[in-house]
């Protein structure tokens, strides 16, 4: 998943849900709905995750320093989980206060045309946003089904926006449909209902995301198609006699760190193995390009006198 997939995905967010946040809090204000304060809230939130998203994907591409020697490519993988506790705690949280609060205290609401107008308008450009995301998801997958692809997923901001865009448009519904039959009804508990609606939602995607991300977060392992072709490269060498341990950890989303352990022939000079080394290596890169680093373990090596 290229890096600039992801950032016109992200930035597509990010000014979607600005201007859609300050609609829904005008909106809001004129007719004192709790479901579009906490659709305020969501889109405020994404806004935000979506600044938090960018930083990752900066600071993830710094090069290697002296305190970190593999890279700051996991830093991407710590800010999306900052957006996850984000979504979950500030987004999830207070549309569930704000619903049950509405519950508790109701009012009843004042001209909801502004609702009405303000949901449509988000609504379109939410769709926008999402086209864009889904457009970059796709292109990034190349025909893998979509759960497989976020399961084997490396890159967590793209498919980050997507789950909230989703949520976005499914919030908007469900926004929708408060306020309308709170209309209809004359009944203010349909949208603190609403509103809870929402926030439950939200902490849905936040757990998903979560979860994806902790395993990214403690360094997750090539996938095992990918480990066995490595090993078949390695022991397709004239000069190995077989692969006796293999270890890979992604360092961050196009960063792959691979340990492998190997038994040449009997009989080798010590530069025929260095060569064979090298060769190796060349090859592994080839074809995967996310290769970054290869650390070879020579095992049970007789030189030739």
């Amino acid at each position: 998943m290229a890096t600039g997939e992801s950032k016109t995905a992200v930035v597509a967010a990010i000014v979607g849900n600005l201007v859609i946040a300050a609609g829904k809090f005008a909106a809001a204000t004129i007719t004192g709905s709790s479901a579009m304060i906490a659709e305020g809230i969501h889109s405020l939130v994404d806004t935000g995750n979506g600044g938090l998203l960018l930083l990752g994907i900066k600071r993830s591409t710094r090069p290697p320093d002296e305190e970190h020697p593999f890279g700051h490519g996991k830093a991407l993988y710590f800010w999306s989980l900052i957006v996850a506790m984000s979504i979950f705690g500030i987004g999830g949280g207070m549309s569930v206060y704000e619903g049950i609060t509405h519950i508790q205290h109701p009012s009843p609401l004042e001209n909801p045309t502004w609702n009405y107008v303000v949901l449509g308008f988000a609504l379109v450009v939410e769709t926008i946003s999402f086209r864009v995301a889904i457009r970059e998801f796709n292109k990034a997958r190349r025909g893998v089904r979509p759960f497989e692809f976020i399961r084997r997923s490396k890159d967590p901001s793209l498919f980050t926006v997507v789950f909230e865009d989703a949520a976005a448009m499914l919030g908007l519904i469900v926004a929708f449909l408060g306020v309308f039959f709170g209309h209809l009804f004359e009944n203010p508990y349909f949208d603190g209902a609403a509103s809870i609606v929402i926030g439950l939602i939200l902490m849905g995607v936040a757990w998903l995301l979560a979860v994806e991300t902790k395993g990214l977060l403690l360094g997750e392992s090539a996938d095992p198609e990918v480990r066995r072709r490595i090993r078949k490269i390695v022991e397709a060498d004239e000069a190995v006699e077989r692969v006796t341990d293999l270890l890979t950890m992604y360092m961050g989303p196009h960063d792959l760190l691979v340990n492998v352990g190997v038994q040449f022939r009997r009989g080798l000079h010590a530069e025929t193995v260095h060569r064979a080394i090298h060769r190796i290596e060349e090859r592994l890169r080839a074809e995967f390009p996310e290769i970054t680093r290869v650390y070879m373990e020579v095992e049970s090596l007789r030189v030739a006198e």
